[in-house]
């Protein structure tokens, strides 16, 4: 049996840890990932090894050598150019003449190899996948197997909507060579996303071995999860030779290490080789020592990972921190919880660096200095930057003018040079700021920026289109919380960036890699004044019968909590010949719901024949009918679906997954069929722009759903050419029974509960689209995992309001159960 190590990875998520080093040679208990990877092999007979390369190659060369140190036998493969998990491999070719184990050098594992390859040759399989349980397996890819182990489904790193299964791929495989007869030496593919769907849908015999919950194994793909395997080796939750002698219980001490007496050491605790400590140090729990470190008096340490040749100066308080090799602090320095500082760096005396600061290699903090910010290199570390819908943050706090020009320049280098992006704001101060933050960013980056200045958010995607931009950002301060704002990223067809993307733009971030160039790389501003005026000209274009709707002379109530908002609307009705009443809210309610009342009831009163809650952005509204009655969403949804078929331009009608299955019925009925997205508005959003032209479909679909403005005239369009009210339109949609119900679950339990789900209804007539569907001759259920609260969000629709609610309260019981198994 063979083995191949993947150490190609660059670990942009651990920087500055890897800012001088490749992933697998960070040190886990002051040595390489790797090495622990090259010990694993080894004890279960796997000596002969290749390493596929990619990231600063000669770190990794210059350390093991040919193996012999380790008892192994190493053959080195470099890629030239990234080939992908499946490709790297395929590039060791002439290594793979017999099965072998592949096995990624960043992950610390001590998962029993022999158990998993005897499970492989039991099988009769060509290929197995080493699969373990996980509580939140989002950033990991799902492997649904049946009773027999044999796999079924892979979903790689799901929304939670997407979560069948808790068995996620750690990325250890048993693979016999033929599987790789699909791909040529120096293609590009990845096992997951390439290979093992072909060798899935060609049957061939693939198999996943799942191991005992009591092995561990530990993806270290961030700052969080390398502080978190340091505290399990130290708890002892690994199969691990530590290195160095145990003294005393939890206290391991290397060669030549000199400790006077009064150095106070609090287990657990390791110290490397010929370290020096001197008097009153104190060595707090889960406080981490390299090679050839040196502590001076009276200082303390508490959970700190120091690597090789650190040098602390006298009277430092250090917490929770993780210094790379070659660090040298003066006296007096403080450095707070979850601070990192990169290699070579120099704290010169009476510095104090604040909590979750990082510092990049190389650099020396002058003495007395408050350090409060990261050094040189990203502003914001996190795992997920990008929520639901663009990035939310506190003002000044998550998003400061410092990061908005960080995102500025990771954008823009995702564009070509010279291209147009197009950057807008709601109008706040703090907006305003943001934008042109971003913008500096952007021109930094060699784009030409288009700043539209004040704008709703459907104005700044049609702004994209408009000016052939290839993207745009808009940003906005929040009318319900006024402290939060919210920035989108759009795409060139002014519908948001993709998953794929956004990752893109958090690794840009991390790494803070950017293109630049001299002062005539610049790119242009260009300021456009008014830009209002040509979105209201556009969408009077696109309306039909507008003499119709001026002699119609609609009565219509207006709300919003933005004044800009009500200007732009007030225009636009104007132009439409409408009587005007808006209703400006200055108390600020919690959301646009919080208005629904009140308009419905003036609505009523006022013998309007339509009213309108709006919710500042521009986006959403609240339709409300002559007679008071307030759409709900899923109406609407109905509503607009209605009038999309009856456009006659509408042959495919798109909405998302929790819509009402009467939304088929009239497809049906008027010749078209339907197209069910992810429930996200993301997905919904970008399944109508990314083929919408200004006449067809799509956008009209579009408009009705999330443009404000353009819908209002395109509903008025159509209640003039059939001479109709709105109330009279919503009678002639078909009724029907959604009911939804929320249950809490915590994060940690849902991928279980979702698994046992499936298990429990394998025979009965399930989709896994996004989240669990069940089909039944008189409705369906639908259970998502909610992508920010800890809860699953239930709908159902059945053939009376009864039946639907029966069905929600037979899936909130199963999933009760369920819960209280995993509590």
């Amino acid at each position: 049996m063979k083995g191949v190590i993947m150490a190609g990875g660059e670990g942009t998520r651990l920087r500055p840890l890897t800012s001088c080093i490749p992933k697998p040679m960070v040190p886990i208990v002051n040595r390489p990932i790797m090495e622990h990877i090259i010990n694993l092999l080894k004890g279960h007979n796997i000596e002969k090894i290749a390493v596929t390369m990619c990231y600063l190659p000669n770190v990794i060369t210059e350390y093991f050598g040919s193996g012999e140190s380790l008892g192994v036998e190493l053959k080195y493969y470099l890629e030239e150019v990234p080939l992908g998990t499946g490709g790297s491999v395929l590039n060791a070719e002439d290594f793979l003449t017999e099965t072998f184990v592949v096995i990624s050098g960043d992950a610390l594992t001590d998962i029993d190899l022999q158990k998993a390859i005897l499970f492989h040759k039991n099988k009769g399989a060509q290929a197995t996948l080493v699969l373990k349980r996980e509580a939140i397996p989002l950033e990991f890819g799902i492997v649904i197997i049946d009773d027999n182990g044999k796999i079924v489904k892979f979903l790689e790193k799901p929304g939670w909507g997407e979560v069948f299964s808790d068995t996620i791929n750690t990325g250890i495989y048993i693979l016999e060579p033929e599987v790789l007869k699909y791909y040529k030496k120096g293609e590009n593919f990845d096992f997951s996303k390439d290979l093992f769907p072909k060798l899935l849908e060609d049957n061939i015999p693939m198999y996943g071995y799942v191991v005992n919950e009591s092995e561990y194994w530990n993806d270290i793909g961030d700052l969080k999860a390398y502080r978190q395997t340091h505290l399990d080796i130290l708890d002892q939750k690994v199969n691990l030779k530590i290195p160095g002698r145990e003294v005393s219980p939890g206290i391991f001490i290397g060669e030549d290490t000199i400790l006077p007496q009064n150095v106070k050491l609090i287990p657990p605790v390791i110290i490397g080789n010929s370290c020096v400590l001197k008097n009153d140090v104190t060595l707090d729990a889960y406080t981490i020592l390299g090679d050839d470190c040196e502590v001076g008096e009276n200082t303390i340490i508490s959970r700190g990972i120091l690597w090789d040749k650190c040098h602390i100066g006298k009277s430092n308080d250090l917490r929770g921190i993780i210094f790379c090799d070659n660090v040298k602090t003066e006296g007096n320095v403080q450095v707070s919880e979850a601070s990192i500082v990169g290699t070579a760096c120099k704290i010169e005396s009476g510095t104090i660096i604040k909590t979750d600061i990082k510092i990049w290699p190389y650099k020396t903090i002058k003495k007395n200095r408050v350090i409060s910010r990261n050094i040189v290199w990203g502003t914001i570390g996190t795992k997920n930057l990008f929520g639901s819908k663009g990035i939310t943050g506190e003002i000044n706090f998550d998003i400061t003018p410092e990061y908005a020009t960080l995102l500025g320049s990771a954008f823009g280098n995702l564009c070509k040079k010279n291209s147009n992006v197009v950057v807008s704001s709601n109008g706040s101060k703090a907006s305003n700021l943001i934008k042109d933050c971003i913008a500096a960013g952007l021109l930094s980056s060699g784009l030409n920026v288009v700043d539209i200045e004040k704008a709703l958010t459907p104005m700044s995607r049609f702004a994209i289109i408009f000016y052939k931009a290839v993207g745009g950002i808009h940003v906005s301060q929040h009318f319900f919380n006024p402290h939060y704002m919210r920035l989108e990223i759009f795409n060139e067809n002014g519908g948001n960036l993709d998953k794929k993307l956004e990752k893109k733009v958090e690794n840009l971030i991390l790494k803070e890699d950017f293109r630049r160039g001299s002062a005539d790389y610049i790119g242009d501003k260009i300021k456009v004044e008014n830009f209002t005026s040509l979105y209201i000209q556009n969408n009077m274009m696109m309306i039909k019968d507008t003499e119709k709707i001026k002699e119609a002379n609609f009565k219509v109530m207006i709300a919003s909590p933005s004044s800009y908002e009500i200007s732009i609307f007030h225009s636009f009705l104007q132009m439409l010949g409408c009587s005007i009443e808006f209703k400006y809210f200055t108390d600020k309610p919690g959301n646009i719901n919080d208005y629904k009342l009140d308009i419905s009831n003036a609505v009523k009163s006022g013998y309007f024949d339509l009213g309108v809650v709006l919710n500042g952005g521009g986006e959403k509204m609240i339709l409300i009918d002559e007679k008071g009655n307030p759409l709900s969403r899923e109406q609407f949804t109905l509503f607009a679906s209605y009038l999309s078929l009856r456009s006659g331009v509408c042959k495919n009608i798109i909405v998302p997954n929790t819509a009402t299955s009467k939304v088929e019925s009239l497809a049906e009925k008027h010749g078209a069929f339907v197209t069910r997205t992810k429930s996200s508005v993301s997905d919904v959003i970008n399944n109508l722009l990314d083929s919408a032209a200004p006449a067809d479909g799509n956008m009209l679909q579009y408009q009705l759903h999330f443009d404000a403005l353009a819908s209002l005239g395109r509903i008025f369009s159509f209640l003039c050419q059939h001479k109709t009210s709105l109330n009279k339109v919503i009678d002639e949609l078909p009724n029907f029974h959604i009911n939804k119900l929320e249950m809490s679950c915590d994060f940690e339990s849902r991928g279980k509960v979702i698994s046992e789900l499936i298990k429990r209804n394998i025979n009965k007539e399930l989709e896994l689209v996004e989240g669990i569907k069940f089909n039944t001759n008189e409705g369906w259920s639908l259970i998502l995992p909610d992508a920010d609260k800890p809860v699953f969000n239930i709908f159902s629709e059945g053939y009376t309001e009864e039946y639907a609610q029966e069905l929600s309260i037979d899936i909130s019981e199963r999933l009760k159960e369920l819960i209280g198994l995993n509590d």
